[in-house]
């Protein structure tokens, strides 16, 4: 997995590339449970709600989901 970190003009770097994973294939993706620890959810469970509200509005408009 490698790792490429992108600053902003001001040398800001976002909480959202810190934490991105990118695999052998070079596809990015990023993990719930970081995710929620930088959204700042205490608890996981949580959060879990949060996702389980987005897979629904993403199969309702036919986006697909991996």
């Amino acid at each position: 997995m490698r790792t490429e970190i992108k600053k902003t003009s001001s040398g800001h770097v976002s909480p959202f590339e810190q934490i991105k994973r990118t695999n052998d294939a070079g596809i990015e993706y990023w993990s719930s449970r970081d995710f929620a620890q930088v959204l700042q959810y205490d608890d996981y469970r949580n959060f879990e709600q949060v996702i389980q509200k987005a897979r629904a509005a993403c199969f309702n408009s036919g986006q697909r989901m991996d």
